[in-house]
């Protein structure tokens, strides 16, 4: 079997001369990671001390550093290991010093009050036996454990703590009016923005409004024109219109009455043009070509000629 598939522990286990005194090793360690206000130095002293007479033969520092990692596996192999080998009068040992470790500077942290009961259950104690001991050793009386999630513990423990949570508050208060002013900002940004539309969309319509007059002014000058030519002809006044004959015929051409605007002549011509152009006859024979091709001369000539002399 590869090496590569054993955890450290299990190395440690594999090359201890002794895996109790490994898993013991590895237990008290956990228990002084948890140490409040203990130095890195001052837990490896210490686990020498209660660790003089095992017969491990092997480092404390991967111990140590496995502890620190918080490898909970680890935790629950060393207990198996410990429960499986020893005695349950052995186990209340393991117990015992883990107690001694955890308070013998008068002080239980709150890790190590879930870390006790943690252990004992993997070693089979019952709790009412921990308490026993722990009133033993210690001589107070292992109370229910602070929640550390309920707000009640901070209060007491952690004067920071509320100065926090205001400071968050206050964040959280600063981000919405941050966010609100924002809002305000982007909203009031579109409404100038709807009325710049607005404003351009009502000059654009002033200015259609305005050309439309013109033209319409335009064509009523144009009009007038026409009208007062017309009775300048009636008069004996020299005519400058065409021969009526052949208007006439032109008009008649595009299939129009005389009286109609030029802007009727141009509408007439597009109309016969598309349909008698001689491009549609391609199909047909060269006869029938040529008769369309004479028929869209005439319109274009009826044309050219009104636009120059009708008026």
């Amino acid at each position: 079997m590869s090496i590569a598939r054993f955890s450290p522990f299990e190395l440690l286990l594999l090359k201890s001369r002794s895996q109790v005194d490994t898993a013991k090793l590895l237990v008290l360690a956990w228990v002084l990671v948890h140490r409040q206000h203990v130095s890195e130095g001052q837990r490896r002293r210490r686990l020498a001390q209660v660790s003089a007479q095992f017969r491990h033969g092997h480092e404390l520092g991967p111990v140590m550093h496995i502890a620190q990692q918080q490898d909970l596996l680890a935790i629950q192999l060393a207990a198996e290991v410990i429960r499986k080998e020893c005695s349950q009068e052995h186990s209340l040992s393991v117990m015992h010093q883990a107690i001694t470790v955890a308070t013998d500077n008068g002080e239980l942290s709150l890790a190590n009050h879930y870390i006790l009961r943690f252990l004992a259950d993997l070693l089979n104690v019952t709790p009412s036996t921990l308490s026993m001991l722990f009133q033993e050793l210690t001589g107070q009386t292992l109370a229910t454990p602070e929640d550390p999630s309920r707000d009640a513990y901070w209060r007491v423990h952690d004067a920071e703590y509320y100065a926090q949570k205001a400071r968050e508050a206050e964040a959280a208060r600063q981000q919405a009016r941050d966010a609100q002013a924002k809002a305000e900002q982007q909203e009031k940004k579109h409404q100038q923005e709807e009325a710049q539309r607005a404003h351009a969309q009502a000059q654009e319509k002033a200015e259609r409004e305005k050309s439309r007059q013109q033209q319409e002014s335009a064509q009523r000058q144009k009009q007038y024109e026409r009208t007062r030519q017309q009775r300048s002809s009636q008069q004996g006044q020299p005519r400058t219109a065409p021969p009526p004959d052949r208007t006439t015929r032109a008009l008649a051409v595009l299939g129009l009455t005389p009286g109609v605007s030029q802007t009727e002549v141009r509408r007439a011509y597009r109309r016969m043009a598309q349909l008698n152009h001689p491009d549609r006859f391609y199909t047909g024979s060269e006869h029938q070509i040529a008769l369309a091709s004479a028929r869209f001369q005439r319109i274009k000539s009826a044309y050219d000629y009104l636009m120059q002399n009708y008026s």
